[in-house]
């Protein structure tokens, strides 16, 4: 009785580790299909006035996102994407 009790538990842990891989694996795709002005428009705003594109220079944008980069938890994807954008659009 206590094998088949064991058996359940790893099966049913087993599937929720599957599930839990699969929306992380889901989450990154979504993020990587976004834009870098998707990504600006939602990350930056979370915390303050979203800054224009001609506010600041190229130089001064790379500097920018590197430091909301640790700040506002992007990944470097996320970051180049949005600096991308900044830089662009100038």
């Amino acid at each position: 009785m206590e094998n088949k009790k064991n058996r359940i538990v790893y099966i049913v842990l087993i599937i929720l580790f599957a599930y839990f891989l699969e929306n992380c694996t889901t989450a990154k795709d979504t993020i990587a299909k976004k834009t870098g002005t998707q990504l600006w428009s939602e990350n930056c705003i979370r915390c303050h006035n979203i800054p224009t594109p001609v506010d600041f220079s190229d130089p001064q944008w790379q500097t920018i996102v590197l430091h909301m980069q640790v700040r506002a938890n992007l990944t470097a994807i996320e970051a180049e994407k949005i600096v991308d954008f900044m830089k662009n659009s100038n």
